[in-house]
């Protein structure tokens, strides 16, 4: 007996209405997979679907066709209209509902569940270029140009379509952490153990301020969605906010007691999270600098934290080897994620909020489906630890760096 049909029996379903379900759900998903029936994902959406959400789907599938089933008593064939089939499908699933209390879920939408699992990313091209370890990758707001950071003292702007290298800068004097650009792309902005912030001009790769401040090696530097303002975060335990065109330091964030390993400004601008060596993520508030939330979990030291494109969520990541979802209103940690076998080092949403991605030391980057938290993809390639990545603003592509000085180009397909 299949795990699938274990799990109704055990939910005491009314099993004579499964096959018609699960015809109906291999039809739809023929449909969304171009033609194709693939049978582990029917088989991974069964196990995943609840009753409520097996009513929502079949009575939207019936609306547009009417399902020949089969009725065992009187032994023959017969074509049952739309109405009266609704009508049978809904006596029994409300009594599933019943049975198990089951909640209102968020699979509404069944054809945008089988898409995500159907889509499968796989690797495109390597980048080679870099002379020591790479730390960060990031995109450009368009999809169509890569920005890494190394430990040869380097940043690079990459053209993803021809995996050319477009420009160079130099001039930091130790390891470069975090570079990305500007949300107007006309500057870069990079930190390193050099202590320095750094801002550069795309088309020149002139160097065109500098800021200094910070006591320790600076590990992450963000824009806020304007361009207005950046947030630095160092080994020195604080978090800087910096005026981007006085270039003034506006805001010093005092709480965490160890080093702070990132930063990144809500989609809002108006919040700050961060995370850091004292095992803790915490919550700020931009304009007064004050400490809104200390959210407490991982029970090692925070490598990344990142909010959900909506901004209702943030999702971290430690070297206890877990993910943890929490919510920003509550503050609550909402579910823990786990499968890496080491330090996961950076882990960010898709732009749909639906998926998460991460990577870790054990070499993997691995996708996971925000609300249930399972894994739903395993890249491997990389053969050292995957340190940095990041995801197109149309969800098509990830890109990944690693200490094997390689970055890596994966494709949805």
């Amino acid at each position: 007996m299949s795990q699938v049909t274990k799990k109704f029996k055990q939910e005491n379903a009314d099993f004579a209405i499964y096959p018609l379900f699960q015809n109906a759900l291999c039809q739809q998903v023929a449909i969304v997979s171009d033609g194709e029936q693939d049978v582990s994902l029917v088989s991974k959406i069964l196990f995943l679907i609840t009753p409520y959400d097996m009513r929502q789907f079949f009575i939207l599938f019936c609306s547009n066709k009417a399902i020949k089933a089969q009725k065992t008593e009187a032994k023959e064939q017969r074509t049952y209209s739309v109405k009266n089939l609704k009508e049978e499908v809904e006596l029994v699933l409300q009594s599933w509902i019943r049975s198990l209390d089951v909640k209102l879920i968020w699979i509404g939408d069944l054809d945008k569940i089988i898409a995500k699992y159907a889509k499968h990313f796989r690797l495109l091209k390597i980048l080679e270029g870099h002379d020591d370890k790479v730390k960060s990758v990031r995109f450009s707001k368009d999809g169509l140009r890569i920005i890494s950071s190394s430990f040869d003292k380097t940043i690079r702007i990459w053209d993803i379509a021809s995996g050319e290298q477009i420009k160079t800068f130099k001039g930091h004097s130790y390891w470069i952490y975090v570079a990305e650009f500007s949300p107007n792309e006309h500057t870069v902005v990079s930190c390193s153990w050099d202590n320095t912030i750094r801002f550069w001009d795309v088309k020149s790769g002139d160097e065109l301020m500098r800021f200094g401040g910070h006591l320790n090696a600076i590990s992450d530097v963000n824009y806020s969605p304007d361009g207005q303002k950046i947030a630095s975060s160092s080994s020195d335990g604080a978090i800087r906010i910096w005026d981007v065109g006085s270039g003034q330091m506006t805001k010093k964030l005092i709480g965490h007691s160890g080093g702070v390993l990132n930063g990144q400004f809500s989609p809002d601008g108006q919040m700050l999270v961060s995370s850091s060596y004292d095992n803790t993520v915490t919550l700020w508030d931009v304009a007064s600098g004050i400490r809104l939330k200390q959210l407490l979990g991982h029970v090692g030291f925070g490598t990344r934290a990142r909010f959900s494109p909506d901004g209702r969520f943030i999702v971290s990541c430690s070297n206890d080897k877990t993910i943890r979802i929490w919510d920003v209103k509550s503050g609550k940690e909402l579910k823990k994620i786990e499968g890496h076998s080491d330090t996961i080092r950076e882990v960010r949403y898709f732009p749909d909020g639906q998926t998460i991605v991460s990577c870790s030391s054990d070499h993997t980057i691995r996708l996971w489906d925000a609300k249930l938290g399972n894994e739903m993809q395993r890249l491997e390639g990389h053969f050292d630890q995957v340190t940095g990545i990041d995801v197109s603003p149309d969800s098509s592509t990830i890109i990944s760096c690693s200490y094997d000085k390689t970055i890596r180009i994966w494709r949805c397909q």
